[in-house]
Formats: C-alpha cells, structure tokens, sequence
C-alpha cells in the first residue's frame, strides 16, 4: 500500500502505481474499487479550500433544491485548476480497458478513443459542452440520494471520487453508498468509508455481470449516507461532459 508519507512525483505517476489488474478484478466483481493513496493531506486540503472561491465554477447546486438529498456541490468551470486536470487525465487510461472490456461483454459500441482530450471532443461534438468535474461539501445531517451521473448520450461507464477529508476525524458518517439492482432478485448494496487522499472507482450507469445467457446490465446508482458530524468534501470525476 503506497501510504501519504511515501507520496512522490505528479498525479499521474503516483495514479500509475496502482496495481491496475486488481483494481479491475475489484471493480469487475464489486462494482467500485478503492484505489491507494493518491494525494497527501495538504493537497486534499488545498483543492477543499477551492470550495470557497466562487469563480472556479460554472455552477452551484444545492441538493434540497432539487430534491436530491441535503448538501451542496459545485461544477468547476474550465480551465481546470492544474491538479484537478492532471488527475482526470492520469486516470482515464487506466479506466479504458475496463470500460472496453465491459462494452464487449454488453455488446454495445466502445466509443471512446485512446485519450480523455479527443473523447472530450466527441462529447463537444454531440453538444455535451459543460465540464463535469464536482466539488462536494457535506455538513452535519446532510447526505445524497441515489443517482447517476448521465449528462448526455455519450457517457463513460465509469468514475472516480477522491476522499479531501479524514473519516473518524473531520466528520462522521458520510459513507458511499452504491445500490445494484440484480436481474430478478433484490438490490445488493455496497457502502464505502472513503479515506482521505484515497479515490474510489465506481461505475457510472450500469456493468456487466454473469447470467444464464452470458452477461447482461444490472443497473447501479450511488449516493451518500447522513453525515453525523464534522464537515466533508470530496472531488468527483467523472469522464464525460454534460449537455
């Protein structure tokens, strides 16, 4: 396990380190994967501390608004702060095969092309233009109905959430949940502490799971249970614009 203290080099080098074949066995079999330490404390806590800076987003959504939940989350507006960018590019590649592994074994078209930037543009093309990257922030009592991350008809089946703050110190609660819908049997439900610096890899729509004719979609969505106490953020990536 690469710990904070052992941190070296760019976002994508240290996302390079992962053991990729296990992540994906993980998230093949679970549905999301936790991934090593990606961040130390203080840059954690610097992209935390960007919730506050009104002009690095395009939009502001405040979920009992809408009805999804209690909270607040931000759409960062582009360009990206450097860190946020290095991370959406260093985890793209990884996420490929899977996302290819998956369309094969579904059946449908795989889209998307070998880099995060002619993907993008093909989400541009389509008319899904507004970047997608989300800052969270969760006070005491506030929490996140299941959802999907859609945005568009061009969408990547898969994303990632990175813990800013420490569970057990910062807060409590707070937990991911991820509900799946099995064919012809109840929902499973999958519920993750997610540590600080740590990213967890989750699927965005649905995957492929064994059925007596092979593989078919069971449907999965996520969301987040009541934070108890303290405060917590969390950076959302996910891989496709929004229309």
């Amino acid at each position: 396990m690469i710990t904070a203290t052992h941190l070296s080099g760019k976002p994508r080098e240290r996302v390079a380190q992962g053991d990729w074949p296990e992540l994906a066995e993980e998230v093949n079999e679970f549905g999301c994967a936790l991934t090593h330490q990606i961040l130390t404390p203080a840059e954690c806590r610097s992209i935390a501390e960007l919730y506050d800076e009104a002009g690095l987003f395009r939009s502001t959504i405040d979920m009992a608004r809408y009805r999804f939940g209690s909270g607040q989350y931000r759409y960062f507006d582009s360009p990206f702060p450097d860190l946020v960018q290095q991370l959406r590019e260093a985890f793209y590649p990884h996420l490929l095969p899977i996302a290819r592994d998956w369309a094969t074994k579904l059946g449908r078209p795989a889209p998307w092309p070998d880099t995060l930037a002619k993907w993008l543009q093909m989400c541009h093309e389509a008319g899904q233009t507004k970047p997608t990257p989300i800052l969270l922030r969760y006070q005491r009592g506030d929490w996140n109905a299941l959802h999907r991350d859609l945005y568009g008809d061009l969408v990547f089946p898969l994303q990632v959430v990175i813990g800013l703050d420490e569970p057990g110190g910062d807060y409590s609660g707070g937990e991911f949940l991820l509900i799946e819908q099995r064919p012809r049997a109840q929902s499973k439900g999958t519920a993750t502490l997610l540590e600080q610096g740590r990213g967890l890899i989750f699927t965005t729509r649905d995957r492929p799971v064994r059925s007596a004719r092979g593989w078919s979609a069971s449907p999965v969505r996520h969301g987040v249970s009541a934070v108890r106490s303290g405060r917590r953020h969390t950076l959302g990536l996910v891989f496709h614009d929004a229309a």
